[in-house]
């Protein structure tokens, strides 16, 4: 995409983004542009500068690439806890503070279970020597 600032035959002065250079001579030697003040189709470029990075905005836009990645990798990783936990572990539901006490006393086999538990059950959890983890869980269903 290219921005163009582009001027009338009432010098009314506009912007207009095109796909290219040649998209832009092509719909204006078409007559496809109007000025969006007047309507007058008679539109040509206007005079403009080039918009030049700083180091700064270097700098800027160099940052945002790194934690545009480091989101990625995060994003990734946390994929892969989930994949192996659904893989390698009993998923309880709304029952895990229970079972996890159960399969801390003895009460039932050992195993690896995941599932909801509020905070205050998760602290008492705590309390009660039990180890607990809470785990960064995406909502796969969620896509940005």
């Amino acid at each position: 995409m290219i921005l163009f600032q582009l001027k009338c035959e009432h010098d009314h002065e506009f912007e207009g983004w095109f796909k290219d250079g040649a998209t832009y001579d092509t719909q204006a030697a078409s007559g496809e542009l109007s000025c969006p003040f007047c309507g007058t189709a008679n539109v040509g470029k206007a005079l403009m500068a080039p918009r030049l990075r700083t180091s700064r905005q270097k700098e800027e836009a160099a940052e945002k690439t790194r934690q545009v990645a480091l989101a990625e990798a995060t994003r990734t990783a946390m994929a892969e806890i989930r994949k192996q936990v659904e893989a390698n572990c009993e998923h309880v539901g709304t029952r895990f503070a229970e079972e996890a006490r159960k399969i801390h006393y003895g009460e039932t086999e050992k195993r690896g279970i995941y599932g909801e538990a509020s905070l205050k059950e998760t602290a008492e959890l705590i309390d009660e020597g039990i180890d607990v983890h809470a785990l960064p869980w995406l909502d796969e269903s969620k896509k940005n």
